[in-house]
């Protein structure tokens, strides 16, 4: 089973949004007050350009992830 885990260095995120911004379905995976919070994986595509627009390469993508 692939698990899915989106980690966000919140000592380097500035809550710019452009994670938000350049998501699909941004209403319902992402948060944005200070910085930026992961809500709800189930509806991810694993697109990863949320990482990518990322101006402070804060949001690292984990396919495989270990069940915590």
């Amino acid at each position: 089973m692939l698990i899915l885990k989106i980690e966000v260095d919140e000592s380097k995120c500035t809550g710019c949004g452009s994670c938000y911004d350049i998501c699909p379905k941004a209403g319902k995976i992402w948060k944005i007050n200070t910085v930026a919070h992961v809500l709800d994986l189930r509806y991810c595509h694993v697109c990863t350009i949320c990482a990518m627009a990322c101006p402070e390469d804060c949001i690292k993508i984990i396919r495989n992830a270990p069940e915590e």
